[in-house]
């Protein structure tokens, strides 16, 4: 295993604020709320589905981009050192991402067929009709978000307020910074109780928030995607749904470092060859798993020839949506495969391609999981459905975009090393503090 260099003063660097880059934001919002209204006057369906299926997108890349911090969390990785706050930073979207939610409450039958499915008496729904029935789909829906959301910002909170004390009196500091860190250090205790709490908390936290994720994705794949074909069901649909966006959280990531190098000496310094060539190996190797996890659900419904299960995939990968199927193959693995496979994934160039190709074809494997379902024999993809997404790309580079120029890009705090981590042939003096007992 390389040597990972962890630099002892680490410099608080933000991300410049741009005007510029709020009206780009303003401007996207504006542009997909007029596109939902034009829809919404000429097709309602297709501007509901629309709205679905980015809501579906934009929260499983921020999702899974948090959930990618928690998880080198509880293993103690140090090798993500200088991207580590990168992905708790996509947590300033979660609240957005529950109001943008709320209007899908009112959708009805023109959105989940089973429900006219119950009302006509089809034997196989009606079976299912204590799960598929509107009061209990709201309130797990929305018990279940808070729950999920709030647990990954408080995650999210727990890494960044050690930092509050370390960046006061930075020369970069505004008054909108030091607002946020006032708020958020409310109580504070002094510099090393700090991070020895918020070190422990995240400890036991951190294996919650993901049974948490696991368990909430699941629901939300089954209600907003798996449902839409109610005589359909895979046990592996949910694993299916919430690995891609932990892969799509990976992506997000490593796109946005890329893109981070160029706005500071300091991230290009920090952010180096190290933790490029590991981000890129860990989008390699999640490109491979999400393709494994499509092939064990579509190999079991190949063999079994049974009508029932294999409807849902005949519907994908005939007429018309066969091509739109074959374009999400080549997107979501044969070009970041052949990307990501050699050594070249350490220039940001080709980082930077592979986690665009994926994130794009997310948003298409999204899609897919959601029209096909409503209107098997089309129309297919149109305008419509990514100029909607404007609106909650606007929201979702906003709220980002803030977060990385309001708290530090880079975390500054370190965790207390654990005792089993230490190198005994260190000398004492170089050894970074213990956790202090009874704190």
């Amino acid at each position: 295993m390389a040597h990972i260099h962890i630099p002892d003063e680490i410099p608080v660097r933000y991300l410049d604020r741009s005007s510029t880059a709020n009206l780009v934001c303003g401007g996207l919002v504006i542009a997909g709320l007029v596109a939902f209204f034009i829809t919404l006057s000429t097709n309602p369906a297709v501007a509901w589905q629309a709205w679905v299926i980015n809501w579906l997108y934009f929260t499983s890349v921020a999702l899974g981009a948090v959930m990618f911090g928690v998880a080198t969390t509880i293993v103690k990785a140090k090798w993500n050192w200088s991207i580590r706050r990168i992905g708790f930073l996509f947590a300033a979207f979660l609240p957005f991402s529950f109001l943008l939610f709320l209007p899908m409450l009112t959708l009805g039958e023109d959105f989940f067929p089973w429900i006219g499915m119950i009302a006509e008496g089809d034997y196989i729904v009606e079976r299912k009709a204590a799960y598929l029935n509107l009061p209990f789909l709201w309130a797990r829906n929305i018990v279940g978000l808070l729950l999920l959301f709030g647990i990954l910002m408080y995650f999210s909170y727990l890494q960044i307020r050690p930092d509050l004390g370390l960046s006061k009196g930075s020369p970069d500091e505004d008054s909108s910074r030091a607002k946020w860190r006032e708020r958020l250090s409310a109580g504070w205790q002094g510099q090393e109780v700090e991070e020895v709490r918020s070190w422990r908390r995240l400890a036991w936290l951190g294996p919650v928030a993901v049974l948490c994720y696991a368990v909430v994705m699941t629901i939300v794949s089954v209600d907003w995607a798996m449902s839409l074909d109610p005589h359909w069901f895979s046990t592996l649909f949910g694993w299916w749904f919430f690995m891609a966006a932990f892969w799509g959280g990976i992506a997000a990531t490593a796109l946005t470092m890329v893109w981070l190098r160029g706005k500071h000496a300091d991230f290009s310094k920090h952010i180096g060859r190290q933790q490029r060539h590991d981000i890129g190996k860990l989008a390699f190797g999640f490109t491979v798993f999400w393709t494994y996890l499509f092939w064990s659900q579509y190999i079991v419904i190949w063999y079994g020839k049974l009508p029932w299960e294999q409807h849902w995939m005949v519907v994908r990968l005939g007429e018309p949506w066969g091509a739109f199927a074959l374009v999400t193959l080549f997107l979501c693995f044969i070009i970041p495969f052949v990307l990501l496979i050699s050594r070249q994934k350490i220039k940001p160039a080709v980082l930077g391609t592979a986690s665009a190709v994926i994130l794009t074809g997310l948003w298409l494997e999204r899609f897919m999981l959601v029209a096909p379902s409503l209107r098997p024999d089309g129309p297919t993809l149109s305008i419509w459905e990514p100029a909607i997404g404007l609106l909650f790309l606007g929201v979702f580079l906003f709220s980002v975009r803030w977060a990385l120029s309001t708290f530090p890009v880079i975390q500054v705090w370190r965790p207390p090393v654990p005792a089993e981590m230490v190198d005994l042939e260190v000398s004492p003096e170089h050894r970074r503090p213990r956790t202090p007992q009874g704190v």
